[in-house]
């Protein structure tokens, strides 16, 4: 049953993990997959504030979900009553020990 009530809250960490890749984009691409990043994070939000445990729990850290948004991109959050809190955006394809 979707949840529409819990708020989204971003951490410093992740809101840094999401410039460094929107400035990798704007050096190696174009606006257009800036956007397109944006959107990704976007609908990711409006998902998982509405079906908070849809995605799988960490193999890493079991108190976190981490949510495969695209083969390049990967969201760490965790959860409670009335909260997501988004503690990384991390790229798949950099080492695990940068997954929280």
């Amino acid at each position: 049953m979707a949840n529409k009530n819990l708020r989204v809250i971003w951490t410093d960490r992740a809101y840094s993990d999401s410039s460094v890749i929107k400035e990798y984009l704007r050096y190696h691409f174009t606006e257009r997959e800036i956007e397109n990043y944006y959107k990704l994070l976007e609908s990711f939000e409006k998902i998982v504030a509405s079906f908070p445990e849809l995605y799988p729990k960490s193999n890493k850290n079991r108190k976190m979900r981490r949510a495969v948004l695209s083969k390049q991109l990967s969201v760490f959050y965790t959860l409670n009553k009335s909260t997501i809190i988004i503690v990384a955006v991390l790229d798949n394809r950099m080492s695990d020990s940068r997954w929280p």
